[in-house]
């Protein structure tokens, strides 16, 4: 049985069984809908991404960091400022104020450079993709987009018994058909993703 975590909170989601996709229970689980984008999704700053500080007229306080495992981050006079959850902007404003004990009216831009977002927000790839992996959301992102970044199908995936596991509904379940979109090229069975989805791609029996 597959157990999916979403982000750092103590909920678990049972997603799917052997036994009820052998039953045919998958069969009542509505299909995903086309369209749900998330217009108004703004970047959030994850472990592991890079970060690209600058501190107007102060290059020695301008740096480039990753983010630490634990979601924070050090740079010149600041310290373990946590990074995680945060909007560049957001981070900006908090490097401001940090940075206005020593030096007066800081202005801070923070661009980041190198991409993975809170686990929260990541789209999880897991079973028979060629590449099974975890990956950043991206604004108007689909299921296509996702298919194409982890290579496909293997030869025994069960695509059209694929579920779509949706974090920002509790864990709600969804049909996809990713054999019809990926080898028959239907694209009607494209649907957009949203952050935090889970892809669970089962091992065909025949």
């Amino acid at each position: 049985m597959f157990l999916v975590r979403f982000g750092r909170s103590c909920n678990f989601f049972i997603v799917l069984s052997c036994c009820a996709l052998l039953s045919g229970c998958a069969n009542h689980i509505p299909p995903a809908p086309v369209s749900a984008a998330t217009p108004q999704y703004r970047y959030l700053i994850g472990p592991l991404d890079t970060l690209n500080i600058i501190v107007w007229r102060n290059p020695e306080l301008s740096i480039t960091v990753p983010v630490r495992p634990d979601g924070r981050i050090s740079t010149p006079l600041v310290e373990d400022l946590m990074a995680l959850g945060r909007s560049p902007s957001e981070l900006a404003r908090d490097i401001e104020k940090a940075l206005s004990k020593f030096i007066r009216d800081p202005v801070v831009t923070v661009l980041v450079t190198g991409f993975q977002g809170p686990y929260s927000e990541q789209i999880r790839i897991i079973g028979e993709a060629v590449r099974p992996q975890a990956i950043a959301y991206r604004q108007n992102m689909t299921l296509l987009d996702v298919m194409i970044q982890v290579g496909g199908l293997t030869d025994f995936a069960d695509g059209n018994s694929a579920l779509l596991v949706r974090g920002a509904e509790q864990g709600r379940q969804y049909r996809i058909r990713l054999h019809d979109l990926i080898k028959r090229g239907d694209i009607s069975a494209n649907v957009d993703v949203k952050p935090g989805d889970v892809i669970i791609i089962p091992q065909s029996w025949f």
